[in-house]
């Protein structure tokens, strides 16, 4: 089991990675479906490339954040060769200690009215 200082030297994540796990948060998917789910969350602000994606999944398998599922959709309605991720429990600890982080960084930014509306 990951420790409180693995957990924290895990901070603070890249976008593509936080993006990644943000994706997967709500259920598993496959590669592309990350890049849209990413793309949705993002109104399209964000587009991850095939590089950055697969490069921060194989990093990410690595640091025990996601694993590959087993389950496969039926081939009817999925292609099989789709590899499908979820998050690990360490990745959704990963993924709450970053949001709150990001948090903590939007409460200083209001105290200091870098938030407010614009006026034109």
């Amino acid at each position: 089991m990951a420790t409180k200082d693995d957990l924290e030297a895990m901070l603070p994540l890249t976008p593509a990675v936080f993006h990644i796990l943000l994706a997967l948060a709500d259920q598993e998917r496959h590669g592309y479906g990350i890049m849209q789910e990413v793309e949705r969350q993002t109104d399209g602000a964000v587009r991850l490339g095939p590089g950055t994606l697969y490069g921060s999944i194989k990093r990410m398998l690595k640091a025990n954040l996601l694993i590959e599922t087993e389950a496969r959709p039926d081939p009817e309605h999925d292609d099989e060769r789709r590899r499908y991720y979820q998050l690990t429990n360490f990745g959704q600890r990963v993924a709450r200690a970053e949001a709150a982080r990001l948090a903590h960084l939007v409460r200083q930014a209001q105290a200091k009215q870098l938030l407010t509306a614009e006026r034109g």
